[in-house]
């Protein structure tokens, strides 16, 4: 069975383009791996199983033994296409398979069956012990400031907890918007990184023109935390929420999930958008390439830091 530090051994930064409901495609996949990182999609964006094993196939068909690229699965069983989403993936065979809402305990031995790897996505340290448990091969920590449905501790106590129980693989999510926060990661403790908004921005996402705009005039004060529209906490964009006609004073954070829907709410996602803290770093939509470049150049100056950098600005006090 592969084992993740082989998969990075091949990627040109230790960083996953996170699946996005609504916005992560083909193109954004293949765009993303080509550039050196693991591309990914969440299974529900192909709107049908048919869609979805051409999607499967088109990656497939495109992409080297050397590029990892990730299927994010929905697992709760309430979810109809739970077992046939599985079951063609298994047949497509991705290096990665990424688990959400629900026990990644049935995807395990289907995906290690073909010798992939299991990462299931956690936002709290008691799913991660039971992801743990059900026989994830590793995590990914979704942390504060996370776009979409977000975790609310912080990235750097996340880390360290888990560690406390847990030596295996670790990808950490949360306001990760730049190669300094990717080399953070790796200092905290973590594997690989997570990064989903600046995706958005980029010319191979599903995101409308409009999605992508309000990026990049948006900072992380136009950021707001509610569970009101899906009835799970997450991270939206202010004036997306405005223009679809809730009132950001009296939002109803009371709701509940409907874990029928796999992204709870999917049609509210059509009108209003998501995205975490790190919005404020994005200042155009580019192609993934060039963002890629402009990553890793970011990565390889932090990599150069010196120990002592951190307190440097102190020196002359």
């Amino acid at each position: 069975m592969a084992s993740l530090s082989r998969l990075k051994r091949n990627l040109r930064l230790p960083l996953i383009a996170a699946p996005m409901f609504l916005v992560s495609g083909p193109d954004l996949v293949l765009a993303a791996c080509r550039a050196g990182i693991v591309g990914s999609f969440p299974a529900p964006n192909a709107r049908t199983p048919d869609i979805f094993a051409e999607w499967l196939q088109t990656i497939r068909q495109h992409l080297t033994a050397d590029q990892p690229w990730a299927v994010n699965l929905v697992m709760h069983k309430s979810y109809g296409r739970r077992d046939s989403d599985l079951a063609m993936t298994v047949e497509a065979q991705p290096p990665l398979v990424i688990t959400a809402l629900g026990s990644p305990k049935d995807a395990v031995d289907a995906v290690h069956g073909y010798g992939g790897l299991v990462l299931a996505d956690v936002n709290s340290v008691e799913f991660a012990r039971k992801a743990i448990d059900a026989g994830a091969d590793g995590l990914v920590l979704v942390s504060a400031g996370a776009g979409g449905h977000t975790g609310l501790t912080s990235g750097f106590a996340f880390v360290e907890a888990v560690r406390t129980f847990f030596d295996g693989p670790l990808v950490l999510a949360g306001s990760i918007s730049s190669g300094r926060a990717i080399r953070a990661a790796e200092v905290l403790g973590a594997d690989m990184a997570y990064m989903g908004t600046q995706f958005i921005a980029t010319q191979e996402s599903l995101a409308s023109d409009d999605y992508k705009d309000m990026l990049v005039d948006a900072g992380p004060s136009d950021i707001i935390c509610s569970s009101a529209i899906t009835g799970v906490p997450a991270n939206w964009l202010k004036p997306s929420l405005a223009a679809a006609g809730y009132d950001l004073n009296q939002l109803d954070n009371s709701k509940k999930p409907n874990f029928d829907d796999p992204h709870q709410g999917s049609k509210a996602w059509k009108h209003v958008w998501s995205a975490g803290q790190g919005v404020g770093t994005i200042q155009s939509v580019l192609p993934v390439a060039e963002l890629v470049d402009q990553l890793a150049a970011d990565y390889a100056a932090a990599c150069q830091l010196p120990a002592h950098h951190a307190t440097g600005a102190g020196e002359d006090e």
